[in-house]
This record gives structure tokens, sequence and C-alpha cells, in this order.
């Protein structure tokens, strides 16, 4: 057996003696439920651990994460969980968080065909169709490759709000907003966005539901 395999099962085992050290009754207390106030939707990559970074425990964030942190409306799996967040667990918080350094930002900006991932990263491009102005301003490959994370996060966040979850929360009354972070790989440093929607005041017209037109 392959030892980085091995080695899961010894980690894990130092993991749950450890906790037990701190408190004999962790797993029990755990075992009991979840109330996490937040739901977090991040990206896949290995190094942007979501409990790490924020300093949390489990139990305490919620997480969906795929390539480049998208909130794509025909995505069933983001949907159902976003479902569940919202309107079992009750969160109150949805953050997006991307991340400096992207490899799926950084294809998004490319004309590489890379295999079945280039119907994902196409969502990304319309990102930067929307913003191709602002980003080819910039002097360097970095700073449009850094813009374009943010921006993504940001649509990203505008995309959670056009949600029928998100909206019907709103109309009965919850208290629920939607948040933009960026983490720099290279600091450690989460950034806010300062994008922030707890409702749809701000929002096209054409965008909002009448959820009293439905039966």
């Amino acid at each position: 057996m392959p030892k980085i395999y091995q080695d899961i099962f010894k980690n894990n085992e130092l993991w749950v003696a450890q906790k037990l050290r701190e408190d004999p009754e962790y797993f029990q207390k755990l075992s009991k439920g979840q109330t996490p106030p937040i739901l977090w939707i991040g990206c896949s990559d290995s190094r942007v651990p979501a409990n790490e970074i924020t300093g949390t425990q489990p139990g305490e964030i919620f997480v969906h994460r795929n390539i480049a942190n998208m909130v794509v409306h025909t995505d069933m799996s983001m949907l159902s969980v976003l479902d569940y967040a919202v309107n079992v667990l009750g969160v109150s918080h949805v953050i997006v968080c991307g991340h400096y350094g992207c490899g799926g930002v950084h294809a998004a900006l490319e004309n590489k065909q890379v295999g079945i991932i280039d119907n994902w990263l196409r969502h990304i491009k319309d990102v930067y169709r929307l913003h191709k102005d602002e980003i080819d301003a910039l002097p360097t490959l970095r700073e449009k490759q850094r813009k374009m994370v943010e921006l993504n996060v940001q649509e990203q966040v505008y995309d959670l709000s056009k949600t029928s979850i998100i909206q019907r929360a709103w109309e009965q009354g919850k208290f629920l907003q939607v948040h933009g972070l960026v983490y720099d790989l290279e600091n450690g440093i989460l950034k806010d966005q300062n994008v922030t929607i707890g409702d749809n005041s701000q929002m096209d017209n054409v965008y909002k539901f009448n959820f009293d037109s439905i039966a």
C-alpha cells in the first residue's frame, strides 16, 4: 500500500488523539448535528482550505468547492448545497472566496484547449467579456490575472443574488448576506472585495422574482 495513502490514517489517528486530549467529548458533541452560520463557496485548489485559512472549527462553515469558485445556474451540485445551507441549515452568510494564482482563471485568459474543463472555463471567459476594457488596460499579465480573480468573485456574488433560493429567503424576511473575498497565497491574507448584498433592492428588475405569481 502506498505510503502517502497509509499516512492519511496515521495522521488521522494523531488528530483524533489530539482532539480527545483537548476535549474528551469532542466527537460526541460534533456528531449531534451542525448549525454553521456560513456557507463557503470556494475553489477546489488544495492550497485554500476554508477552515484553516479562516481559523474556524469543524461545524462552523458549510463548504462547497469547484474549479474557480463558480456559481453556475445549471450546476445542480452547487444549487443543492445552496438550498440545503439556506433552507435547512439556516446560514446567515454566504461567502464566495477566490484566490490569486487560480489556475482556472489563468486558463480562462488563454486560448489553449485543455479538455472537458473548457466548458467550465467558458463561464469565466464571460467575466472577461463583461470587463474586457478594464482588464485589457492593465500593463502586465500578472495584473490582468489578479484583476480577473477579483472580478470573477464579484460576478459570482451577483450571480448568487440572482438565484431563486437567495431571493426567496429575502422575500421571507430572512437575514442573509452574500459576500466576496479573495485569498492571497503569497501572504495568507483574506481580502474583502467590498461587495456585500443583503437584498435585491439594487438589482435590475429583470432578475427579480415575483413569488406572488407562483401558484
